[in-house]
């Protein structure tokens, strides 16, 4: 919880209003889960708030639930470095319709990891500048991370066209 040990959920929640579907605490780690429609001004709300100032987007990640009713959620690791707190803030994401908005128009560094879970899980971040993968090569199909992703599926590590053709010359 860092400097400052007195829980900081009643607060958020009281800030969040109905934005907050859960809320949980386990060994000192904060939860909020928000609404995904309201996923951008949740965060904007938390960085913004001169009381909580969640300054410092620390990492952005999808978590596959195959087989629950929401099969995705979206996790969000918050910093304020004022007052040395943490919060991990989720949304869920249904498997129908997995999007989501972006946070980059809040933290720039929000891109290479939205990319990263998209590359991963299939989890598409609406109004992204360059939503495109960043770990896998362009023409590999599917996510991998993503629970029914088949384990044996073998693809060409190498894309299908030839390097020397697009240009490539030895050193």
């Amino acid at each position: 919880m860092g400097l400052n040990a007195d829980p900081i959920l009643p607060r958020v929640k009281e800030i969040l209003g109905d934005a907050v579907l859960d809320s949980h605490a386990q060994a000192g780690d904060e939860t909020v889960v928000v609404s995904r429609d309201r996923w951008l001004d949740a965060h904007r709300t938390l960085r913004e708030h001169p009381e909580l100032g969640f300054d410092f987007l620390m990492d952005l990640t999808a978590v596959d639930r195959l087989g629950e009713d929401v099969r995705f959620e979206v996790v969000t690791h918050l910093y304020a470095s004022k007052t040395r707190r943490r919060l991990r803030l989720k949304a869920r994401v249904p498997e129908n319709d997995p999007a989501i908005a972006s946070l980059c128009p809040i933290w720039k560094g929000a891109n290479w990891l939205e990319r990263e879970a998209w590359d991963m899980f299939g989890v598409r971040f609406l109004e992204h500048p360059d939503l495109r993968r960043i770990l896998m090569y362009e023409e590999f199909v599917g996510h991998p991370l993503r629970k029914d992703y088949p384990f044996d599926k073998r693809q060409p590590l190498i894309p299908e066209r030839d390097p020397i053709e697009q240009g490539w010359k030895p050193s």
